[in-house]
């Protein structure tokens, strides 16, 4: 620390270089944070799915339907603890671009299937007295400026009333989630006001959610969910909660090896940047450097010294950008629900300080090498 005087005029004597150094840093951290970011948003929901939690589907596609009868099957499987159903609903609140999940389950064993959700008591009760009623996640009802009360029309596309008339629900609660990953833009309502209201489809529900008892045997409870519904008129197919949330993210392609793809280049260019920005620094204070070797400073004092130039120069831009980009994430979804969950993880933001010095180190090492082999005599000569 007592040579940071020194290590910083050296940064200032170029000022215009330094400053553009600083700022291609800064955008490739900014840039780092919400690639960081995005892949949270299109993975969401397979870190915080449950070990023991099972997703039974149609085995031709999910949007085949399956009896609300195999609930109670289902729960006669030996390793089964739980299951709950639930069914795409669709509609459409005010417009069509005011996308988010709306599905009817059954209010108690949901939240016991779901204990990451948390609702406070009255508000249960709440939902299980009124047949109309609501809860929303709090980003979804801070979205939309609802309210404990509000009633909330969606119109219909798939599931028409048997009146022919909106769908209306009395928002009753307002869940947050237990973890910082935690789906919290859904929309689930009463699925027994669902089914007696709904125009067709009497008695069927999209698919189920199983509660295994011991998460080491769900391959085998899976298998047997499956063998039990084999050859009927709606066969089953069962996957591990966090499988089934990856395979549907994947749909969209390998996120995570295409934003590693982008991040690799990026930092490769801000790599040649930094280092080409030091390599200039070095050639330019040749008899400086021979200079400081002749008044006492050895071969590794000169080496440390260019280090840290290269380090400071890094960390300057690397930890403004993800600063700035945590600040940015931090507002939640910047597309209005496109991106249920955004936010820059914790250890991705300690990956980025690790690259940051990782930068600096590597971006300054040649020439530090260079300064440290200099030889006081020849470089004074020049």
């Amino acid at each position: 620390m007592k040579f940071f005087t020194l290590v910083w005029s050296n940064l200032k004597r170029k000022k215009l270089r330094t400053a553009l150094t600083v700022l291609s840093i800064l955008v490739a951290f900014v840039l780092f944070g919400f690639l960081a970011a995005l892949r949270v948003a299109f993975s969401a929901g397979v870190e915080v799915a449950g070990l023991d939690r099972l997703f039974v589907r149609h085995k031709v596609s999910i949007i085949q339907f399956l009896p609300e009868s195999y609930k109670q099957d289902m729960e006669r499987i030996p390793g089964v603890d739980l299951a709950v159903f639930a069914t795409w609903f669709g509609g459409t609140y005010q417009k069509p671009a005011n996308f988010f999940a709306r599905m009817p389950v059954d209010p108690e064993p949901f939240l016991d299937m779901f204990p990451e959700y948390i609702l406070p008591e009255e508000e249960q009760a709440a939902w299980v007295a009124n047949r109309i009623g609501a809860i929303a996640g709090r980003a979804l009802a801070e979205r939309f400026g609802w309210k404990i009360g509000d009633r909330i029309p969606l119109e219909p596309d798939i599931w028409m009333r048997k009146d022919g008339k909106a769908w209306e629900f009395e928002l009753v609660g307002i869940y947050d989630g237990a973890e910082k990953g935690t789906d919290t833009t859904q929309f689930f309502f009463r699925h027994d006001y669902f089914d007696e209201a709904r125009r067709w489809g009497e008695g069927s529900v999209g698919f189920y959610w199983v509660r295994v008892d011991d998460p080491e045997r769900a391959a085998e409870v899976a298998a047997a969910i499956d063998a039990e519904f084999a050859n009927s008129r709606y066969e089953t197919k069962t996957e591990p909660e966090g499988a089934f949330v990856q395979g549907f993210a994947n749909q969209v392609g390998n996120t995570g090896l295409m934003l590693m793809s982008i991040m690799g280049a990026v930092f490769f260019t801000i790599l040649l940047v930094a280092g080409n920005t030091m390599a200039q620094s070095v050639r330019e204070r040749i008899q400086e450097l021979a200079v400081l070797k002749a008044v006492g400073f050895t071969d590794r004092g000169v080496l440390a010294l260019v280090l840290a130039e290269s380090c400071l120069l890094a960390m300057v831009g690397g930890f403004l950008g993800l600063a700035v980009a945590w600040a940015i994430t931090s507002q939640g979804d910047p597309t209005g629900g496109m991106l249920q969950v955004f936010y820059f993880p914790t250890r991705d933001l300690v990956a980025g300080i690790v690259l940051v010095l990782l930068l600096g180190l590597v971006a300054g090492l040649l020439p530090a090498i260079r300064a440290q082999r200099l030889a006081i005599a020849d470089a004074l000569r020049r």
